[in-house]
């Protein structure tokens, strides 16, 4: 990949590299675009096969969050982080802490938050470096639950423009990945609100 040329033709403004030796953090953060506000997305933790798999992952997340950013009205840009290491090995207090001195470093251009294999926990420990960071126990909390609404909501959205009805009785919902926002879909496809804790009147 020609980087400074994928950056030109999707409109990315920074792809930095980040190292700390001591507890083997290796990270890369991209900026897509500030027009609207500093650059927002999360963490992700990925045992990539490539740092070029890396770079193509963070690139390509990063300009999809601009986009919901915009969708959603928020004067805020899109950004991301991806940690490359095993999430079984590599995770410590003093390894978020080294991510929240590099996001600290950054002076506001980017803001994080937990992503895939990141949680809030790990986001607290960030916090103790940097207040660029939301999503933590207590405020924002966990975005899983949110993020999984809004995706039953697009498909009860698609169901009625294609066949007239956002019903899901006699539909067959297959869901690729079981991780925290697959797991809060399923709930709600099984007509279980955990936000509520109670039973909807539909289940798929």
């Amino acid at each position: 990949m020609n980087k400074f040329d994928y950056m030109e033709k999707f409109g990315h403004e920074q792809l930095i590299f980040f190292h700390d030796k001591a507890t083997g953090l290796k990270g890369i953060t991209a900026i897509h675009d500030t027009t609207l506000g500093p650059a927002l997305g999360g963490t992700r933790l990925w045992n990539y096969a490539t740092e070029e798999e890396a770079i193509e992952d963070v690139l390509r997340l990063s300009r999809g969050m601009t986009y919901k950013a915009a969708c959603a009205g928020l004067n805020i840009g899109g950004g991301k982080t991806v940690l490359i290491g095993d999430p079984k090995e590599v995770k410590s207090e003093a390894y978020f802490r080294g991510l929240g001195r590099f996001v600290q470093s950054l002076n506001g251009r980017y803001i994080t938050a937990e992503d895939v294999n990141t949680t809030t926990k790990d986001m607290l420990y960030v916090s103790m470096e940097t207040d660029h960071v939301v999503g933590l126990p207590g405020k924002s909390g966990n975005p899983s639950p949110v993020t999984a609404w809004g995706v039953f909501a697009g498909l009860k959205a698609t169901l009625k423009e294609v066949f007239g009805t956002d019903s899901l009785t006699d539909r067959t919902i297959a869901v690729q990945g079981a991780g925290q926002t697959g797991y809060f879909l399923i709930n709600y496809l099984l007509g279980y609100d955990l936000l509520t804790d109670t039973f909807t009147k539909e289940k798929a």
